[in-house]
């Protein structure tokens, strides 16, 4: 009895080769732009620490009557005006060029708001110059550009796809901004020295600068990784950290109004300054990490396509046998028949018709599921790291309604959800939730958002 040849078929067709390639490269090219995005972060740090000193510099020469830190404050603006000169030409040259941008909207409208704002620093620094602007003034330009940048930075990290540097961004966005509220205590206080008294209002934000730094800071500890952490807690108990709890106390001590020497304002100042300058060398090594994994992550997808493009090269010429199970149709783990099990699937399949596939077809169906399987991971790895970024969100929505809801300035009312979170033993995360949550059902009193009235 003659049996007929049995049939062969080629392992896959030229489209399905093409468009397994084409996945890789579409993620080399988003790691590619991701990698972009971290040397722009890398510049907006830079400018961020650069300008915060310009700040504290220009408020202690507005409050001493441009007597201090005239010189000082020359030469903070001449490093700014040299790292916003790198930032802009490292914007230029990624997303204004003849080429067709593929840059995230959102990111693209946060750096042109920030832009925006840097076209007006020579006006502020001359305004300063003649003392046209009180010391708070002044400090609320500065936060306001700060604040923009920093946005710049955020986004970056919503949009990132993949999981360690969107944890790393996260990271850097919270310990950045933790540096940016001790750039914001250190400018209260400086006001406070240098007018020679502090009174229970600035005592009290103060206070809640510490409290948000502590806040960010805890973030930050969550996505860092060891490293990080430790040099975060050898931060903590360095000289600088240990003078500025002393200086904090003392200033606790004075909100009745009591008198203080204004020279002490440099003492606060230099203090500071030590702390924050010992942040920005958190921020470096953070940074380094965040370019070192960029780099790496785009190399290990370069080397995986040439692994994909050599691994086809070798199937070109081999056939499975007809009916092979290793196909997406025949595959028991992918969807498909609804209320079917794994268990029942398998024993309708006999061992010869599990075994007889060619190594090749088994490979070349292992390559297919592989690569479905680092995309999957990768998404439930980032919608983890992405956690901390919708919390953040969310806190800025409850923050614009508290605003609206009280009539308070954007920093009451986060003080608000601070004490708030407090007084319940929960999250500021959690609270934002609660009342972004009641406001979008109505607008109700403020009493149903379990927020307590007063100051």
């Amino acid at each position: 009895m003659l049996h007929e040849p049995e049939q062969t078929i080629a392992l896959c067709s030229d489209a399905t080769k093409r468009f397994l390639l084409a996945a890789k490269h579409a993620e080399i090219t988003v790691l590619e732009q991701l990698s972009s995005n971290c040397r722009i972060v890398i510049a907006v740090r830079e400018l961020i620490h650069e300008l915060q000193k310009e700040r504290g510099a220009s408020n202690i020469f507005l409050a001493s009557k441009g007597e201090r830190y005239s010189v000082e404050r020359m030469q903070y603006i001449g490093a700014s005006e040299q790292a916003e000169s790198l930032l802009k030409s490292h914007l230029k040259s990624l997303y204004l060029t003849d080429e067709i941008t593929t840059g995230n909207p959102r990111l693209l409208s946060s750096i042109t708001l920030a832009m925006q704002a840097t076209d007006y620093l020579p006006r502020l620094r001359e305004q300063v110059s003649k003392q046209l602007l009180t010391p708070l003034e002044s400090t609320r330009a500065y936060s306001r550009l700060v604040a923009s940048l920093l946005t710049v930075i955020f986004e970056a990290a919503d949009i990132a796809s993949d999981p360690t540097i969107t944890r790393l961004l996260v990271a850097l966005f919270n310990f950045m901004q933790a540096k940016e509220y001790a750039g914001q205590e250190r400018a209260w206080g400086a006001i406070g020295f240098a007018e020679t008294h502090f009174d229970v209002r600035l005592c009290e934000k103060l206070a809640a600068l510490q409290h948000a730094q502590e806040h960010h800071f805890s973030i930050f500890c969550e996505f860092s990784c060891k490293p990080h952490k430790d040099a975060l807690d050898a931060l903590n108990k360095s000289p600088a950290a240990i003078d500025i709890t002393q200086l904090r106390n003392m200033i606790a001590q004075l909100g009745d109004g009591s008198p203080i020497a204004g020279e002490i304002s440099e003492v606060w100042f230099d203090v500071a300054t030590r702390r924050i300058d010992a942040m920005q060398t958190i921020e470096v090594a953070l940074t380094e990490a965040l370019t070192q994994q960029a780099n790496s992550k785009v190399a290990d997808a370069k080397n995986e396509m040439a692994n994909h493009q050599q691994l086809l090269t070798r199937f070109n010429d081999e056939h499975a046998t007809d009916g092979s199970p290793l196909t997406l149709l025949f595959d028991p783990s992918m969807p498909g028949l609804a209320e079917d099990t794994k268990e029942d699937e398998i024993k309708t399949l006999s061992l010869n018709e599990q075994t007889k596939t060619l190594s090749a077809h088994r490979s070349f169906y292992d390559l297919l599921r592989s690569q479905a399987q680092h995309i999957e991971d990768m998404g439930r790895e980032l919608e983890e790291a992405k956690r901390a970024i919708q919390e953040q969100k969310l806190i800025g929505r409850a923050k614009l309604v508290v605003m609206e809801q009280f009539g308070l300035s954007e920093n009451n009312a986060y003080r608000r959800l601070q004490k708030q979170a407090m007084s319940e033993n929960t999250t500021i995360a959690a609270i934002a939730a609660k009342i972004v949550k009641i406001a979008a059902k109505s607008a109700p009193p403020p009493h149903q958002m379990g927020l307590e009235k007063g100051r």
